[in-house]
């Protein structure tokens, strides 16, 4: 029975921890008036027939704080890299000289800022949410568990411990959403 509590707890956490994942990941999505290249991250390119991600088939370089370089592999992917920049509405307009293409990024309006931080607030929420839907689950398991014979003590100790894990994991979500906050009003 403690090796099941033990999966239990271990399979709630790794659910917790794809969640706090997820968010920071869509976090470096989000460009704060600085030139990174995890804003193209998720671009992809028609490479002869497949579709690639764009950091496969060129470098990607931030020469300063507010320019991205793209240096394609092949002068043939210029025009195709530039296309799909654009098709991905990312608000940034990019600039070839028949080899190498340059983003610069434009500084942030206060409205600019102000939406960002509405936005990833509501990462936030959904990341929260699908950490209580973890622990809900987890706890939903042991309920099971202690229809099938677990004492009532060890089900509350174990209660308790994916309890735990969600105030963590919640705890780890709201520093990451006030960090970005700062990031991005900081002008």
């Amino acid at each position: 029975m403690e090796e099941d509590i033990q999966l239990q707890l271990e399979v709630t956490e790794e659910m917790m921890t794809k969640a706090v994942q997820h968010l920071e990941d869509e976090l470096l999505r989000i460009r704060a008036g600085k030139a990174t290249p995890n804003i193209l991250d998720g671009i992809t390119v028609d490479y002869y027939g497949s579709v690639t991600p764009l950091n496969q088939v060129s470098n990607i370089n931030t020469p300063d704080a507010k320019t991205i370089v793209i240096q394609p592999w092949e002068k043939a992917m210029v025009e195709p890299i530039e296309k799909a920049i654009l098709a991905a509405n990312i608000g940034l307009t990019p600039v070839n000289n028949g080899e190498i293409i340059h983003i610069n990024i434009p500084p942030l309006t206060e409205e600019r800022r102000l939406n960002l931080v509405k936005q990833i607030r509501n990462f936030g929420e959904n990341t929260r949410v699908s950490i209580r839907n973890a622990r809900r689950e987890g706890n939903d398991a042991l309920k099971q568990m202690k229809k099938d014979g677990l004492s009532e003590d060890m089900e509350k100790d174990a209660e308790a411990n994916v309890q735990k894990l969600t105030d963590d994991y919640i705890k780890k979500v709201d520093e990451l959403i006030e960090a970005k906050e700062v990031d991005i009003m900081t002008v």
